[in-house]
């Protein structure tokens, strides 16, 4: 015991000797944001840090130019514990989810872990992520990770994520789907001749009316939102073309797929009720729900206690998110803990939330979080019981998903 609190007293010193690193680091993503599949520069410099701090580094993993696994120094057989990274901005917004801290907290502990090489059994994978953000299409970048076999063999899988307040959360979040739709009409002079068209427009305007009408008669904890991505090109021409995008929601994977056919039907509806067709795919995998460990987030909550950080317990609520990291705890034992960077206030996927990552406290934590997830990693490597039980628990909560 007095050894694992020497070494995790360590990687805390580590963590600060580097903190201004993480911090520029943090700070230059803010300024310089990059959407889903396009954190060129973000991936570089992330991975030529890891480098230069004696990491074997692979990118461009999964067919994806900006993913990357870097291995730190020093490992050898034993467990085997990944660091989440997350990099990719909003359109518009910039790092309006925090996606910088997240980067740099994951890299702070990685630089702390990376330079304690050869006093810990195991080894430590960094895993950069792209596109967690649903803006892009094929986004998720977490799935090709998982399916191309870079999970295979990890004990356990943590991230932070900025938030309005320090909490663990063993709460599910949404599965969710992505949904393209684009009606094809014909195009005619709005007051000469309309009779001769067929409205895309009206077809598409019928769809949000059904959808909107469908709201009511599902789950209070599922979601449809959607947006119009085209709505023609002028308003004295009958529109041959319209397209929108949509996302559903729901706690569930059985429940989700069930409520995407039945925005289809209101596709379908729109295409019927005025004489245009319809065309839709899933532009994105689909995300599952998150089965958080509670063994690995007893031990997370131990850890952000130790360095000062008051996590509270997430309670149910309607409202929930979605995240590519799901489909990860789906395979192996997964937790997130979230660190507060400003008040709710301000709002999510906000200028605010970003600029509140260039703050005093946006800047601490980074550092807190890349300590939490330093002294996390130490633990999951250190104490075999840890990782028994995490194992045990992940395969129980799966036989449950799979019922």
């Amino acid at each position: 015991m007095n050894e694992i609190q020497e070494l995790k007293a360590s990687a805390q010193r580590e963590v600060d000797q580097v903190a201004n690193l993480l911090i520029e680091t943090s700070d230059w993503m803010y300024h310089n944001p990059e959407i889903g599949l396009q954190e060129h520069r973000a991936s570089a410099r992330l991975t030529d840090i890891l480098t230069e701090f004696g990491a074997t580094v692979e990118r461009g993993i999964a067919g994806m130019p900006t993913a990357f696994a870097a291995t730190l120094p020093g490992g050898g057989p034993g467990p085997k514990i990944a660091i989440i990274a997350e990099y990719d901005a909003l359109p518009e917004v910039g790092h309006g989810c925090g996606h910088n801290i997240i980067a740099t907290a994951a890299l702070g502990a990685s630089l702390a872990l990376a330079r304690m090489a050869g006093k810990l059994p195991g080894q430590v994978v960094v895993i950069g992520t792209p596109a967690e953000e649903s803006a892009v299409p094929n986004a998720g970048g977490k799935i090709p990770i998982l399916n191309h076999g870079y999970f295979e063999g990890i004990d356990a899988a943590i991230m932070i994520h900025p938030w309005t307040t320090d909490q663990l959360s063993y709460e599910s979040s949404l599965v969710a789907h992505g949904l393209d739709f684009s009606f094809h009409g014909r195009s005619a002079h709005a007051a000469a001749n309309p009779h001769d068209g067929i409205n895309a427009l009206d077809a598409l305007i019928v769809m949000f009316s059904s959808v909107a009408l469908l709201r009511q008669q599902i789950r209070s904890n599922a979601r449809i939102h959607g947006i119009i991505t085209h709505g023609g090109t002028a308003p004295n021409v009958i529109p041959a073309y319209t397209a929108c995008r949509f996302r559903v929601r729901a706690t569930d994977p059985a429940y989700a797929r069930e409520l995407v056919q039945r925005v289809i039907a209101c596709g379908e509806a729109g295409a019927q009720a005025t004489g245009a067709r319809m065309e839709w795919n899933e532009y994105m995998p689909p995300y599952l729900n998150m089965v958080p460990s509670h063994t690995l987030g007893e031990a997370m909550k131990q850890n952000m206690v130790a360095i000062g950080r008051e996590p509270q317990h997430r309670t149910s609520s309607d409202g929930s998110g979605s995240t590519d990291f799901g489909n990860v705890s789906h395979h192996v034992p997964s937790i997130c803990a979230y660190l507060a960077i400003c008040g709710p206030e301000a709002g999510w996927h906000s200028t605010a939330v970003a600029d509140a990552t260039v703050t005093e406290r946006g800047h601490a934590a980074i550092v807190d979080g890349a300590k939490t997830l330093a002294l996390t990693a130490l633990d999951v490597l250190l104490n075999a019981t840890l990782r028994v039980e995490a194992k045990r628990e992940h395969d129980e909560a799966m036989l449950e998903v799979a019922v």
